[in-house]
C-alpha cells in the first residue's frame, strides 16, 4: 500500500471513477459498504483517494456496480501505479500536511497560474530568495530548511522538464520588499529577467502607481489545471498566518480565475522591462536613512 504522503494524479482518477461507476450503477454508498463489509466510511474514503486502493477492494466494488471486463480491465491494471507513493514522498518531513495535496496536483499541472500580493510568487523563486524568507518566516532545524529548498527546486525542474506553463503575475513592490539583502534581490531580479524569455514561463508586473484590479487585496493565490477529466482545476488559496484552502468548487474556482484574466488584461505586457528597484532601502527625506 502507498505510504502517505498525498495522492498522485493517477490515484484521483482511479478514485474519482469508482464513485462515477457507483453514482451510474445507482449503488448507495451503504449499499457499496454492504459488498465490502465495512463502514461507508470506507468507501467515502476510497473515493476521495485518502486511502490506497486495495485490489480485492476495488475489485469487490466493480462486481458490486456490474462494471463490464473492459472497463474494469484498466482500472485493476493501473492500481500499481496509481497506489505508488509521489516522487516528492522523500522530502514530506519538510512540508506541511496541505502542501502534499497541492503538490499531487501541481506534479500533473499543464497549467499553474501564480499570483503574490507582495513577495516573488515561490515557483519563481532562487534558493537564495527562498532561504532568507524561510529563516525570517518559518522556524525548524537546518535540516527543514535544506529540504524545502531541495523541494522546491525539484519542482522547478519537474515543471521545466515537463514543458508546463507557469503564469505568474505580482506587483512591482515584490521588487522592494527586500529579502535577504541587495545580493539576494538583485540575484532574484536577474533570475525574473532571464524567466521572461523562457517559453514556458509568462510573469507580468504591475507598477507601483498601477490603480486597483481584480486581484488587489487577494491573498496569494494559484490555480492549477490538470489535463484529466476526473480532475476539476482547484484554486489555492494562502491566508497567511491563518490557513491555507484547496477550493474545488466549480464556481468559486471559476471567480478566481476571471479575477486572475482581469487582472493579467490590465497588467503590462510580459515583454516588458522589469521595474527598477531591487529591494534595496531608498532615502528618506532629507537624506537619512
Amino acid at each position: 500500500m502507498r505510504p502517505r504522503s498525498g495522492p498522485t494524479v493517477e490515484h484521483r482518477v482511479l478514485a474519482t471513477r469508482l464513485r462515477m461507476l457507483r453514482e451510474r450503477a445507482g449503488v448507495s454508498l451503504q449499499a457499496a459498504a454492504v459488498a465490502l463489509g465495512a463502514h461507508p466510511a470506507t468507501v467515502r474514503r476510497i473515493e476521495r483517494a485518502e486511502t490506497g486502493l486495495d485490489a480485492q477492494q476495488v475489485s469487490v466494488l466493480l462486481e458490486c456496480y456490474a462494471v463490464p471486463g473492459t472497463e474494469a480491465e484498466p482500472i485493476m491494471a493501473g492500481l500499481a501505479a496509481a497506489n505508488l507513493p509521489g516522487w516528492w514522498h522523500r522530502w514530506r518531513d519538510a512540508m506541511e500536511p496541505w502542501q502534499q495535496e497541492v503538490i499531487g496536483i501541481e506534479s500533473s499541472a499543464a497549467l499553474v497560474r501564480t499570483w503574490h500580493p507582495a513577495l516573488v510568487p515561490e515557483l519563481l523563486r532562487t534558493p537564495a530568495y527562498e532561504a532568507a524568507l524561510c529563516r525570517t518566516l518559518t522556524a525548524g532545524p537546518a535540516s527543514r530548511l535544506d529540504g524545502r529548498l531541495e523541494l522546491l527546486a525539484e519542482r522547478q525542474r519537474r515543471l521545466r522538464e515537463r514543458g508546463a506553463a507557469l503564469w505568474a503575475l505580482l506587483p512591482a513592490a515584490a521588487l522592494h520588499t527586500r529579502v535577504g539583502g541587495t545580493a539576494v534581490m538583485a540575484g532574484q531580479r536577474a533570475a525574473l529577467e532571464e524567466a521572461a524569455h523562457q517559453r514556458h514561463l509568462t510573469v507580468q508586473i504591475t507598477p507601483l502607481d498601477f490603480p486597483p484590479h481584480p486581484m488587489t487585496g487577494v491573498p496569494p493565490l494559484h490555480l492549477l489545471r490538470v489535463a484529466a477529466p476526473e480532475i476539476g482545476d482547484r484554486a489555492v488559496l494562502e491566508i497567511p498566518g491563518a490557513r491555507v484552502d484547496i477550493i474545488g468548487d466549480p464556481a468559486a474556482v471559476l471567480d478566481y480565475r476571471i479575477r486572475m484574466d482581469g487582472a493579467c488584461a490590465a497588467a503590462p505586457h510580459p515583454a516588458s522591462p522589469l521595474p527598477e528597484g531591487t529591494g534595496a532601502p531608498e532615502p528618506l527625506e532629507g537624506g537619512a536613512r
